[in-house]
């Protein structure tokens, strides 16, 4: 009997088994964990609350650098832009000046008739194309007044068309040419002076933000340096506790480091802050007096003239003469030094012959009016003379007034230390100080 065989069975694949050595492939979320337990260990008991200390307080150092550097460059730059506005005022202001002085210029030599003295016409010029420059070169200066300016001289465009036609007319004998006097005085008054008026007042706006604005560097470096030096304060104190050792030296130099900049920061940045107020207060406020009552002069000096041309109708303009004069007359009052005192002496020389050509004009004696007005009296003093003094002298002083204020933003500008460069510098070496010590106490654990 034949026995049957059974069929061989397939032969089955199993996956060979792990090699003990080769790591298994970790998914990423298992990767992550252990970066995260890698970093918590990192952090852990008191070489990791070291490692996090130095962390802060070394970060702390870079930020007090980077603070120091801001409230120097905020100070410096506060000061330039102070100056730079100082002086874009006094053009405007002298822009002003040259305007009213044309037009004092313009009316007082049409009281002569016929043909104007040649020296009083070529001030009259010289002033315009003096206004004409100065209206250039502040455009230049200042991009936020070209608008303006460009108005300006546009209305100026205007002014002087009227005044030829003023003195055409008044060459001939024709009564037409006090009209078109009045009429360039109007356009002088109601459209150029308004807009020189508001540049002056935008640029004492950016000028007395400048001078307030000096300060705030200061503010920078001792806040900065007050929570660095705390920072820094903390770090010795829970050193020396753990360590029972009383100081680390490193960490200490760079604390040091730290508070003499501090220092010699604040002590520097508030000094350059005070100079900038004097020079506020004292300079700077003297040029904004004299430039308004130069301004104010020649305004009065304008409606003198145009008093008497009015002949007799004239009450509007010598109101308007009495509003300039007491206008000047403020200022001056905030005038100190002997040179004020010789300013307040020729304008009050000025108005006195003022005086004495109101009086001849309302006896009746307009003629002797208009020569004591004209400089052609046989009067020592007349309103010529006596206003060439206080225009010489104040100007004088003005140019002594604003140089100062230059001289005086410039020099505490100069005189800040080189902590807008090096601020960074100290605090990265600050930084590494804290490193430094730090990296001592750790070296114990290993």
């Amino acid at each position: 009997m034949t026995q049957t065989q059974s069929a061989p069975q397939p032969a089955t694949w199993s996956p060979p088994a792990q090699q003990s050595g080769t790591p298994a492939v970790q998914p990423p979320a298992s990767q992550t964990a252990s970066r995260r337990n890698a970093i918590a260990r990192w952090f852990d008991g008191t070489p990791g609350r070291m490692r996090a200390i130095l962390i802060i307080a070394a970060a702390m150092s870079v930020v007090f650098g980077l603070c120091a550097a801001q409230g120097f460059r905020q100070s410096d730059g506060a000061l330039t832009r102070a100056e730079e506005n100082a002086a874009q005022l006094v053009r405007i202001q002298e822009i002003h000046t040259n305007l009213v002085s044309a037009n004092a210029d313009a009316t007082n030599a049409f009281l002569v008739g016929g043909l104007e003295p040649p020296a009083q016409r070529q001030h009259f010029v010289d002033s315009m194309a003096s206004a004409a420059g100065l209206i250039a070169e502040a455009a230049t200066a200042q991009p936020a007044d070209q608008e303006a300016l460009g108005a300006l001289n546009k209305t100026l465009l205007t002014y002087q068309g009227l005044i030829e036609q003023a003195r055409a007319n008044n060459r001939q004998g024709l009564p037409i040419g006090s009209q078109y006097l009045r009429d360039a005085n109007a356009v002088l008054q109601n459209d150029s002076l308004p807009l020189v008026q508001a540049l002056v007042q935008a640029n004492e706006d950016r000028t007395a933000d400048e001078f307030g604005a000096v300060s705030d560097g200061t503010i920078w470096v001792l806040v900065a340096g007050v929570l660095t030096l705390l920072v820094f304060a903390f770090t010795l104190r829970w050193l020396a506790r753990r360590t029972h050792r009383y100081i680390n030296i490193p960490i200490a130099v760079g604390g040091l480091l730290v508070l003499v900049t501090v220092i010699v920061g604040s002590v520097a940045l508030s000094s350059a802050a005070g100079d900038a107020s004097d020079t506020e207060s004292d300079a700077y406020a003297d040029t904004l007096a004299l430039s308004r009552a130069r301004i104010a002069a020649y305004d009065a000096r304008s409606n003198e003239s145009l008093t008497l041309i009015a002949r007799g109708s004239g009450d509007a303009f010598d109101k308007a003469y009495q509003a300039a004069a007491g206008r000047v007359e403020e200022q001056l009052s905030k005038l100190s030094g002997t040179a004020a005192d010789s300013i307040r002496t020729d304008w009050d020389a000025y108005r006195t012959v003022h005086a004495e050509v109101r009086k001849r004009d309302g006896a009746g004696q307009w003629d002797s009016a208009v020569d004591l007005a004209i400089g052609t009296s046989k009067d020592p003093a007349n309103s010529v003379k006596t206003f060439q003094a206080f225009d010489q002298g104040s100007a004088d002083e003005l140019t002594n007034t604003s140089a100062a204020v230059t001289s005086n933003l410039s020099d505490s500008r100069n005189g800040l230390p080189p902590i807008g460069w090096l601020g960074l510098p100290i605090g990265i070496a600050a930084a590494l100080l804290v490193a430094w010590g730090m990296s001592q106490r750790l070296e114990e654990y290993r």
